[in-house]
């Protein structure tokens, strides 16, 4: 059962990763990042696997170098052989030539700005350039790579970060979220002149409040400029537990609530398949892609004549195979009709072990003894025809 996203996303085009489109209406997507050798075959494969297993939808490998570029090939086969058809991106820094024997073999590369050419080094010369002049010479040093991504249908991803800004940036704008996007949007207007726009653009930082505000001006950037490219969400080294956890929900969160972003990609210092689970939840939490059943419950008070914390878990026991519903239980009926308004079912407390049922927002059940209101309210979603086998 797939819901209707209850906020209006930013519409942008669609590229084609692979088999797996990205943008536009469709889904967004979860990705995330190995973390082994990429020279060592089989260790990057079966990470992969157990990536893809968990949900992952786009695998980004490290790709420091040519012997590690041309080693995606024998990644790519395997995972083939296995029956995975995952789409792999080629995370490139510093080298060109790297990045164009990447384009030849996976279906997307991520490139930096700020350290990609020759040019962004430059402390000096660069930034005393003027924008023609960069563009012009970028441009040149660009149109190998875009041959090759043309003539195998390899998309672009422009990523820049707020710690990797290049020196004609810095000397510009300092290290500013204005910089960031004028990082990304003057590669755009590189990218766009020679004709290219299979791309994808992200805007980083470890600083979430840094990465809400700089993606929120890109969009608008992007808009001014008749430019509409998916946009890749992501708190980067966010850290551990539940911290990098927290911080990941409150950078990616606040923009999805804005209808911002078509892919995110949960940076954890943990294994990355840990980071999958993660990615969905806060795509659920922000109404952005529904995966999983959905649970409103109230703390409980004083007016609670049940134990609401045993009476989740068992609702939940029964029912979290039920993608796309959404189930309140809620202590008492002074505020638990009204808090659970957007619920498709309600499990509401009416006194002492006495429970009252809801289909919306109406009551259809009074009055249901506690030891079988569970019972009930299974009994009720197949009534409506909700219920789904597991």
């Amino acid at each position: 059962m797939e819901r209707p996203i209850p906020y209006a996303r930013h519409k942008t085009r669609v590229v084609n990763i692979g088999t797996l489109p990205m943008g536009g209406d469709y889904p967004i997507r979860v990705q995330s990042m190995t973390n082994t050798n990429t020279l060592d075959t089989m260790a990057t494969v079966d990470q992969i696997i157990r990536m893809a297993d968990a949900g992952c939808e786009y695998a980004r490998i490290s790709t420091p170098g040519i012997r590690e570029a041309e080693n995606l090939r024998n990644i790519k086969k395997i995972l083939l052989t296995r029956g995975y058809k995952i789409p792999l991106i080629a995370d490139v820094h510093f080298n060109p030539k790297v990045a164009e024997v990447a384009a030849s073999i996976v279906e997307k590369v991520r490139i930096n700005p700020g350290n990609y050419t020759r040019l962004a080094s430059q402390p000096d010369a660069s930034s005393d350039l003027q924008d023609d002049a960069f563009g012009e010479m970028v441009a040149g040093q660009l149109k190998p790579l875009i041959k090759i991504c043309r003539d195998h249908g390899t998309v672009l991803r422009i990523g820049s970060n707020h710690g990797s800004l290049s020196q004609r940036i810095l000397a510009r704008y300092g290290d500013t979220p204005e910089g960031m996007v004028e990082s990304v949007m003057e590669y755009l207007r590189i990218f766009e002149s020679i004709g290219f726009t299979d791309l994808v653009v992200a805007l980083k930082a470890s600083n979430p409040k840094v990465m809400i505000r700089a993606n929120r001006m890109l969009v608008k950037a992007m808009e001014r400029s008749g430019m509409n490219y998916p946009l890749h969400l992501g708190v980067t080294e966010a850290g551990w537990g539940e911290s990098g956890r927290i911080k990941s929900a409150v950078g990616i969160g606040s923009l999805l609530a804005d209808g911002i972003g078509d892919t995110i990609r949960v940076s954890l210092t943990e294994d990355p398949e840990l980071e999958i689970p993660v990615a969905y939840d806060i795509l659920q939490a922000a109404g952005a892609r529904i995966s999983q059943t959905e649970y409103i419950s109230c703390p409980s008070c004083a007016r609670t004549l049940f134990n609401i914390q045993e009476t989740v878990v068992k609702i939940r026991e029964h029912t979290r195979h039920l993608k796309g519903l959404k189930i309140a239980v809620m202590g008492c009926i002074v505020n638990g009709p009204g808090e659970m308004a957007d619920a498709d079912y309600g499990y509401v407390g009416a006194g002492k072990g006495k429970v009252i049922l809801y289909k919306k927002q109406e009551a259809v059940k009074k009055d249901i003894d506690e030891a079988i209101a569970v019972e009930e309210l299974i009994r009720l979603i197949r009534e409506q025809g909700d219920w789904i086998d597991p």
